[in-house]
């Protein structure tokens, strides 16, 4: 072999090792196991939706999450504890409700595709402390 392809060889190499070196090299710095970065380069923060710290919210979640046109909450005006008395009084009075969750025993959640104001929410009123929460 003549000295001129032996220098040839030996450039060639240079460069392939040269080359496989940087790809390596290069490869190595790209960790796909790391967290993504923010503009500042501290790891960015994943936004979940946060738990519901009370039972009465989980339940009331959960009757939303059935995606009912309108969602009612009703408690006794005393702030006892509902008895049987009151939900049949409340089933007999709103017979469109769908869903109803009792939740921690003083307040029921309600799920209806029916406008209770077109109902008898007046007389639900009158034996009942009842919130709307349709939309909230």
């Amino acid at each position: 072999m003549s000295a001129k392809t032996m220098n040839f060889l030996k450039r060639l190499l240079t460069v392939l090792a040269a080359g496989i070196i940087a790809f390596a090299l290069a490869a190595c710095g790209k960790n796909s196991n790391s967290a993504p970065t923010n503009a500042e380069g501290s790891p960015a923060q994943t936004k979940a939706e946060p738990t519901p710290q009370s039972a009465f919210e989980r339940d009331l979640q959960d009757v939303r999450n059935s995606q009912f046109a309108h969602v009612w909450v009703f408690s006794r005006k005393d702030g006892k504890v509902l008895d049987k008395a009151d939900a049949a009084y409340l089933r007999t009075n709103a017979p469109q409700v769908v869903d109803w969750v009792s939740t921690d025993g003083k307040k029921v959640v309600a799920g209806t595709n029916f406008d209770l104001e077109q109902g008898n929410l007046g007389l639900l009123r009158k034996r009942f402390v009842v919130e709307d929460y349709t939309g909230k």
